[in-house]
This record gives C-alpha cells, structure tokens and sequence, in this order.
C-alpha cells in the first residue's frame, strides 16, 4: 500500500468502513465492515479484505463482493483485493443490470515475480484512478 502510494494524496485510507446492504424488500440486511478502504473524492478505488493464513484466500471473495456492491458510485467498475498472508487475488465488479465480475488467479508472496505484479497493479489501478478522476 505504502508503494503503490496509497498513503499519499490524493488517496485516503480509512479501515473498518460499515457497510449495509439490503434486499429489495429490505427483510434482510447484511451488515459488515470492509477491512480497509482506498478512497478518492469519495470514489472507492480499492476495497481490501483479508483473512487470516490458515483460509484459503477465495473464503474472502463473497464478503468482499457484498461490500463491492454497496459501492455508492455503481457507474465505474469497482476494485477489490483479497488477501491472506500467503496470497493476493484481484477482482473487479462492474453494476449493471446483472453485476459482473472477474479475478485473477491467486498471486502468491513466496514469487518475487508475483509479488512485483501485485505492486505493479495497485500502482496501475491507483495512476487509473488519477487520471478518471483528476483534481
């Protein structure tokens, strides 16, 4: 996070965000927190949840898929990031009509290589993010 920036304007971080969402008929409400929350003039750029080493990443995916889709701005696509100590995986939801997403296989930290694109990415979704949202 430090590398790729995101600790410096015009980003801002903020961890345990809240987050609700309900069904249509609002008889159900899932309640969580996004565990940290990459943020520019209030677009989400990045929603980080992670879980310990001993899970396997993806238990992370339908929590953080949740939260993606309480995202206020449901025009631009949203970025998460799974991760558990081990492994990064990307995902990328976009609201339509019928919301859609993809991932990228898990990263793992013992691969230099796969490291260096974890930061590779982050520096890209957060020079993206700059140049959609300009000052």
């Amino acid at each position: 996070m430090i590398l790729a920036g995101f600790y410096q304007l015009p980003f801002e971080i903020e961890t345990e965000t809240s987050v609700e969402i309900s069904a249509e008929d609002e008889s159900f409400i899932l309640k969580g927190n996004i565990d940290v929350l990459v943020i520019q003039k209030r677009f989400w750029v990045l929603v980080i949840e992670s879980k310990s080493s001993k899970f396997d990443v993806m238990t992370a995916l339908p929590q953080a898929l949740t939260y993606m889709l309480d995202h206020p701005n449901r025009v631009q696509p949203t970025f998460g990031l799974l991760i558990n100590g081990r492994e990064f995986v990307f995902v990328k939801l976009i609201q339509q009509e019928h919301p859609w997403c993809a991932r990228s296989y898990a990263l793992l930290i013992e691969h230099d290589s796969e490291l260096n694109q974890v930061l590779s990415i982050l520096k890209c979704l957060g020079e993206l993010i700059v140049f959609l949202l300009p000052e």
